[in-house]
């Protein structure tokens, strides 16, 4: 999930961005800080939105930058568990499928993708034996985020699942919801024949 988060800290400002105004030159210094770092409280934070507060500069004597007491807003990508989101896949290999929700990839296990006994062949496909549904590289996919891992905080991972429905390839999601109507077309047609007798 997207987030907006208000943040306080001291931004160190070089003397190379005093020709600046100071808002500007403390939104460049809290970007450089900022801008794609990841924890596990913020998630990976995005860009920083605005700077709501600047206090007054101070000068530590020996290090020549000034340093601002701010507040100011990130935008970051938390990843929670359950979320549904929307990814396009990046990569297929024997094991899976990895997908990219934007700032962070996940990982679909094999076991994960669909409903059916999925099989790897050489042009990067994943195909359901029964099914014969196929994943392949850059399909857009519907998924749900399974499990959470920032304990490397360098490389956070993410596992989906898209074995529930209303998730998975765009159009097999769209093919389901087709289904119950042409049943009740069905029916309908059923009940209009009999009251023809």
């Amino acid at each position: 999930m997207y987030y907006k988060i208000e943040l306080k800290d001291r931004v160190r400002v070089p003397p190379k961005l005093f020709d600046l105004e100071v808002k500007e030159a403390v939104i460049q210094s809290i970007k450089k800080k900022y801008s794609g770092y990841i924890s596990k409280d913020l998630g990976i934070v995005i860009d920083v939105a605005d700077v709501k507060e600047t206090g007054e500069g101070v000068i530590i004597p020996g290090d020549g930058s000034s340093y601002y007491e701010a507040k100011f807003e990130v935008l970051t990508f938390k990843p929670e568990l359950q979320e549904v989101v929307l990814g396009r896949i990046r990569d297929i290999v024997d094991f899976g499928a990895f997908i990219t929700l934007g700032p962070i990839d996940g990982m679909i296990h094999v076991s994960q993708t669909m409903d059916d006994f999925v099989s790897f062949s050489k042009e990067k496909t994943l195909s359901g034996k029964e099914s014969k549904k196929t994943l392949k590289i850059n399909d857009v996919c519907r998924a749900r985020i399974i499990a959470v891992s920032f304990k490397d905080p360098l490389n956070p991972k993410l596992g989906l699942t898209m074995r529930q429905q209303g998730l998975g390839r765009l159009d097999w999601i769209e093919e389901e919801e087709e289904k119950p109507i042409k049943k009740e077309e069905k029916k309908e047609i059923k009940k209009q024949a009999k009251k023809k007798k």
